[in-house]
């Protein structure tokens, strides 16, 4: 494979699956500029590895495990524990301009939900955001998370489990 051929793939690549990788980053790093950043070093590790690209598995599979192991190297790293979080919340609150009454409320209900889900426990809350966000099948999910499929449902069980009261605690503080 020459190098025109590799970047042609690339830039398909980066244009199908860019925004996608860039959520699923959020969701473990909660920083928009961060996200970007460890997508930008995924598409580069699969420029480089591009050829030795098996297809046993789907492109976008293989780039989500490539994603969420940068994910996973960078909240190991030094630098992660000097930089702060941002919150969630007040960040997407920032750009919100309600025009109704109603869209406010929904948009509150939309951030408590999220903000619910981004306190489960990584390994719940990663089955949660590419099963209901990602739309990944259960069987993908246990590919791109390298566990089995049966994990992957007890995960998806227990995290709805801990989801209900939390949710039903939280919407009755809102009202």
């Amino acid at each position: 494979m020459d190098k025109a051929e590799k970047d042609y793939i690339l830039e398909d690549i980066m244009k199908e699956y860019g925004n996608e990788l860039v959520r699923l980053a959020f969701s473990y790093v909660k920083d928009v500029e961060i996200a970007k950043d460890l997508v930008q070093n995924s598409f580069i590790k699969c420029y480089n590895h591009l050829e030795s690209f098996r297809h046993d598995a789907q492109m976008k599979t293989w780039l989500y495990r490539i994603t969420i192991n940068e994910c996973k190297d960078y909240l190991k790293s030094w630098n992660y524990k000097k930089v702060l979080v941002k919150d969630f919340i007040n960040e997407t609150t920032k750009s919100i301009f309600p025009s109704t009454e109603k869209v406010v409320m929904e948009n509150m209900k939309n951030e408590l939900i999220k903000d619910t889900i981004f306190s489960l426990p990584k390994i719940y809350r990663e089955v949660v955001y590419l099963y209901y966000y990602e739309s990944l099948k259960v069987e993908e999910i246990a590919s791109v998370l390298d566990i089995s499929i049966n994990t992957v449902k007890t995960r998806l069980r227990r995290a709805k489990q801990r989801l209900e009261p939390m949710l039903k605690e939280a919407v009755s503080h809102e009202r």
